[in-house]
């Protein structure tokens, strides 16, 4: 598809507006607290966008309607699953992060336990930030970039993308990281909205023309057990740890959390996510469904998202959807480009160099996020070797992250459950999923990976506690425990109470209506 001038335009535009919020938001020089957490001021309305923007990525916009295409809406079992973990976190940790003033959601393992735990979730989140997260991203974009642009090679356009993120993730820190995602949200969501009307047309806006035309099985959320893309257990017991982690733990969606003004705020903001998370079920997988009786001669389905713009988007609107793609890949890049930057410096670094100034911390803070800008693009275009983008981030996500949630578990759950009993086994936990990987790479192991991810958790969590009761080592102290069992009931407010549970009702309904 060749681009029309006035896509080109909006393009530019876009790009110029980005840079002009940029500087607008980074006019005084920011010290560790301004460039981690953006002076701990962030309000609800800004916090629920970002989270939403950072983490409909470019992976999500090419990712979502081509799993619908090729498996149908059970894909979206992913997006309502984060809503209702997005409410868990507004009503039961965010007060908790909030009342500790964390910097890092690292470092509440150290208060719990203590630094060996606090650095092995860090570095597993670092590991996950920039290979999966910041890499998936960068590689995602590049892809549909060269669709459009006749003639971009990958490593370059990865490279471009990369240094411009980079750059402005440097200038400004997690303000003006989370003022361009205000801005990308709307562009995603008015983008996406726009698209899904004109494919809608296509069927004369009439919903029996769309049920008439794709099979049953495909329009259903909730799938048997022998489902290849995603099974009713896998959504049970697999998608709630997948996306504890995602929007709990991992730092680069949490510290929008840290960053607010107030435990209220941060709640609120959880909250705004959470609604706008049931979204995208009906603007990006839907017209992936609706795709399967417009196109039936494509080849991949990471190719249905750029397919749609380039058969429906009317000159404007694909120099809107690629803004929109770019503001995607621009809100993950900065994000775990700013959240990595966070976790080296206040896990790693500071510790080690107490006498380091907030001016010199940011400094090296700035320096370390152009460092890991490098290592994920040198990495990005390796991705191209792997068998899809999809598998790539679900799959690794799947294995990696039960062990570290069940250790969150153990510290919530357990008064009585010490360091060593939560390293060992975390760790042994780790040790499992290695062994399930390679069996299920060797075919002795058919279970699908959300089914796994369920197992894993539980059997990290029997570990801990198993351990911690049998070799009865040092259980942790009453500080210890009250790091996390001392939070005060009256930080969620009615409010939050009642807007939580209108949306789990609304969240139950859409679940219901699609069954």
């Amino acid at each position: 598809m060749a681009l029309h001038s006035l896509d080109i335009t909006i393009l530019v535009l876009y790009l110029l507006l980005v840079v002009g919020v940029c500087a607008l938001v980074t006019r005084r020089q920011p010290n560790a607290d301004e460039l981690f957490l953006a002076g701990r001021s962030l309000g609800a309305g800004v916090i629920g966008l970002s989270l939403f923007a950072s983490n409909i990525s470019s992976t999500t916009l090419i990712g979502l309607p081509g799993a619908a295409w090729e498996y149908g809406i059970s894909v979206a079992n992913y997006e309502w699953m984060a809503a209702l973990v997005l409410l868990f976190s507004a009503l039961f940790v965010a007060p908790v992060f909030i009342r500790q003033r964390l910097t890092t959601v690292p470092e509440i393992l150290e208060r719990r336990f203590d630094s060996r735990l606090r650095k092995y979730l860090s570095a597993c989140t670092l590991f996950l930030s920039i290979v999966l997260d910041t890499a998936g991203s960068l590689y995602a974009g590049a892809l549909v970039m060269m669709l459009f642009i006749p003639g971009l090679e990958l490593a370059p356009t990865i490279a471009v993308m990369a240094l411009f993120a980079g750059l402005y993730t440097t200038a400004g820190g997690l303000r003006a990281v989370v003022y361009t995602d205000v801005l990308q949200a709307v562009i995603l969501l008015l983008g996406s909205l726009v698209l899904t009307l004109i494919v809608f047309g296509e069927f004369d806006y009439s919903w029996e023309a769309v049920t008439a035309s794709v099979s049953e099985e495909k329009l259903s959320l909730i799938r048997p057990l022998d489902d290849p893309a995603l099974p009713w257990l896998g959504t049970l017991i697999g998608l709630p740890i997948l996306g504890f982690y995602y929007w709990t733990m991992n730092q680069y969606v949490a510290q929008r959390l840290l960053g607010a003004r107030s435990a209220e705020a941060a709640g609120r903001g959880a909250l705004i996510a959470a609604a706008l998370k049931l979204l995208p079920l009906f603007i990006m997988v839907l017209p992936g469904v609706m795709a399967i009786s417009l196109f039936g001669d494509l080849e991949r389905a990471d190719t249905v998202f750029p397919r749609l713009i380039a058969e429906y988007a009317p000159p404007g609107l694909a120099g809107l959807m690629l803004a929109g793609l770019m503001a995607a890949i621009m809100s993950s890049v900065d994000s775990t480009l700013n959240s990595s930057s966070t976790l080296v410096m206040v896990d790693f670094v500071q510790p080690r160099h107490h006498q380091l100034s907030p001016q010199a911390l940011a400094r090296w803070g700035r320096i370390t996020t152009l460092i890991l800008m490098v290592l994920a693009a040198l990495w990005a275009p390796m991705i191209d070797s792997f068998p899809g983008i999809f598998a790539y981030l679900q799959q690794t996500f799947a294995f990696v992250t039960p062990p570290l949630v069940a250790l969150f578990a153990a510290a919530f759950i357990s008064h009585r459950v010490g360091a060593r009993a939560a390293l060992a086994g975390t760790v042994a936990g780790h040790a499992l999923s290695l062994i399930c990987f390679c069996a299920q790479q060797l075919g002795w192991l058919g279970l699908h990976f959300t089914i796994l991810a369920g197992i894993l958790f539980a059997a990290t969590l029997i570990f801990i506690l198993l351990l911690q009761q049998v070799c009865n080592w040092q259980p942790a102290s009453a500080e210890q425990a009250a790091i996390i069992t001392g939070r005060e009931p009256a930080a969620v407010s009615a409010g939050l109470r009642v807007g939580a549970t209108l949306l789990t009702l609304l969240t139950a309904t859409v679940v219901i209506a699609f069954w």
